[in-house]
C-alpha cells in the first residue's frame, strides 16, 4: 500500500484536496494535509457554503463589512482572504515544482456560466484582487465558457476548467486552451508561466449510466470514459499545433480527475483513484477519499489498463439503451444548477449571519 506522498513521487500524479476552510488555513490543518502529500486545493460554491456555515472563523471579517456592501460582495471579500491564505501555504510547492503544482482554485460566480465576456471580466478581476501566482480561476466548460478559456489563457491567467463530462467537450476544452496559447504567442506574450488543468468529472457518469443498466454491469462506465479521455489527451497534445506551442514554452494542460469519491457503497472506496493513476495528471480528492488513499491506496499506474475493453464498453452502451451524449448534457446542466443552488444557500447563510450580528 502507498500514500499521498507516494502518488506523486512514484506515479507522477498530483493529489489535490477538494476542500477549503478558513479555520484550516489558520489552525494548521491545511499545513498538515500538505505534509501528508497534498499538492493543491480546489474549491467551489458548495465547499464555501459548508465551510462558512460550519465555522465562526468568518464572523469577525463579515461583521466588519460595511452595511452598504451587498451580501454577494461580502462573500467575495471572504473568499479572497481564504484563497490568499491557502495560496501562501502552498507557495513553496508551487515554487519547488517550477509552477506545476501548489495551486488553489476559485470559481467565478456560477451564474456567469452562460456569459462569455462576464466570465472573462470576473476571472481577470479575481486575479487582480488575489494577487497570487498560484491562483487558478475555475471556469465551467459550457459552450460559452470555451471562448472565455481561450481569452483568459491569452491574458496569462491560469485556468481550471470544470464540469467536463463528455469526450467531445473535453476535446473542445483542450482546443480552447491551445487557442489561448496561440493568441498569447501571437501577441508576444510569455507562455511558460501559464498552467491549466481540465477537470473531468468521473463518478457521476456511473451514477447516471448505472441507473439505466442491469446490476451486473454497474461501475464500469466512469473509469472507461476517463481512460478514453486520457487517450484523447495524449493525442491532442501530440498534434502539430500543440507541439509547436510546447516548443515555444507552453505547457501541457493536465487532466484532473474530479468527483472521485464513490457514490455507490457497493463499490471499492478508491475505485476512481486507484483506477486512474497515471503520470502528468491530477486527482482532486475530498477529505475522506484522501484519508482512504493515504491509508490503503495503490500507486500502480493503471490509467492505460484495459483500454480496448473500455472503448468497446463505451461503444456498446447505445445497444444497451444508454444515450451517453444525452447523459453528459444532463449532468452538465445539473452540475450548474447544483452550484447555483449552493451559491444561493451560501448567500442566504451570510445574510442571516449579517442580520444576527
Amino acid at each position: 500500500m502507498a500514500g499521498l506522498l507516494d502518488l506523486y513521487a512514484q506515479a507522477g500524479q498530483s493529489p489535490w484536496l477538494d476542500n477549503l476552510r478558513r479555520d484550516w488555513t489558520r489552525d494548521g490543518t491545511l499545513q498538515s494535509w500538505i505534509a501528508r502529500g497534498i499538492r493543491g486545493v480546489t474549491s467551489n460554491p458548495t465547499i464555501f457554503a459548508k465551510g462558512i456555515q460550519a465555522s465562526d472563523a468568518y464572523d469577525e471579517q463579515l461583521l466588519a463589512v460595511p452595511a452598504s456592501t451587498t451580501t454577494e460582495e461580502a462573500y467575495w471579500e471572504l473568499a479572497v482572504v481564504d484563497i490568499q491564505e491557502a495560496c501562501d501555504l502552498l507557495l513553496p510547492i508551487h515554487q519547488s515544482s517550477d509552477g506545476e503544482d501548489g495551486f488553489v482554485s476559485l470559481e467565478v460566480s456560477p451564474y456567469l456560466a452562460r456569459e462569455t465576456q462576464a466570465t472573462v471580466k470576473a476571472g481577470l478581476e479575481l486575479v487582480e484582487r488575489i494577487q497570487r501566482p498560484n491562483l487558478m480561476v475555475k471556469v465551467p466548460a459550457t459552450i460559452e465558457g470555451l471562448e472565455a478559456i481561450a481569452e483568459l489563457t491569452a491574458a496569462g491567467v491560469c485556468v481550471n476548467v470544470t464540469l467536463i463530462f463528455s469526450i467531445d467537450r473535453y476535446v473542445a476544452v483542450m482546443d480552447a486552451y491551445l487557442e489561448g496559447l496561440r493568441r498569447r504567442r501571437a501577441q508576444g506574450g510569455d507562455l511558460s508561466s501559464i498552467r491549466s488543468v481540465a477537470s473531468f468529472f468521473v463518478s457521476r457518469i456511473d451514477s447516471a449510466v448505472d441507473a439505466r443498466l442491469e446490476d451486473v454491469d454497474h461501475g464500469r462506465s466512469a473509469v472507461a470514459q476517463a481512460r478514453r479521455a486520457a487517450q484523447v489527451h495524449a493525442e491532442r497534445f501530440a498534434s502539430p499545433l500543440a507541439l509547436e506551442l510546447l516548443a515555444s514554452g507552453g505547457r501541457v494542460q493536465r487532466p484532473l480527475w474530479a468527483s472521485t469519491s464513490t457514490k455507490n457503497p457497493l463499490f471499492p472506496d478508491l475505485l476512481y483513484v486507484d483506477s486512474l493513476v497515471g503520470p502528468g495528471s491530477v486527482n482532486t480528492l475530498p477529505d475522506a477519499t484522501a484519508l482512504a488513499f493515504d491509508d490503503h491506496g495503490d500507486c500502480s499506474p493503471r490509467i492505460g489498463d484495459e483500454l480496448e475493453a473500455s472503448l468497446a464498453w463505451l461503444d456498446g452502451l447505445a445497444a444497451k439503451g444508454v444515450d451517453l451524449e444525452l447523459i453528459t448534457e444532463t449532468l452538465e446542466a445539473e452540475g450548474l444548477l447544483s452550484f447555483q443552488a449552493s451559491f444561493d444557500e451560501l448567500l442566504a447563510a451570510l445574510e442571516a449571519k449579517r442580520n444576527a450580528g
